[in-house]
């Protein structure tokens, strides 16, 4: 019921058109864990027909190892990036639910309210 409730109150959407049309030939999942640092495979990472992000994988200060380039950014409600500047406006971002508690949130963040 919880979620068929949450299911009514969101606007239904489809891809973004520049999401739809890409091929997707070369993808590559950017996590977080900081591996990359001191790599400086930004530019090659940059290449990808899309990058996915995960978690609050952070990019500012960091394009040299992680590119800069951000197709799709996954995450759990709780490892949402805080900075509005880390949510490219041509890129999707996909909440990843799967604890009651998530669906909280996302109820809370449609109806504009506070947790």
């Amino acid at each position: 019921d919880k979620l068929k409730n949450l299911l009514e109150l969101l606007p239904e959407h489809d891809l973004p058109e520049d999401l739809k049309s890409k091929h997707c030939k070369r993808c590559v999942v950017v996590g977080s864990g900081g591996i990359l640092y001191g790599s400086e495979l930004g530019h090659l990472l940059n290449q990808f027909d899309i990058v996915i992000r995960l978690n609050d994988a952070p990019v500012q200060g960091y394009t040299d190892h992680v590119g800069n380039k951000t197709t799709i950014r996954m995450t759990y409600p709780e490892g949402a990036p805080l900075s509005e500047h880390e949510y490219p406006p041509a890129s999707l971002f996909v909440a990843v639910l799967f604890k009651s508690v998530d669906f909280n949130w996302l109820e809370a963040m449609v109806k504009k309210e506070t947790l």
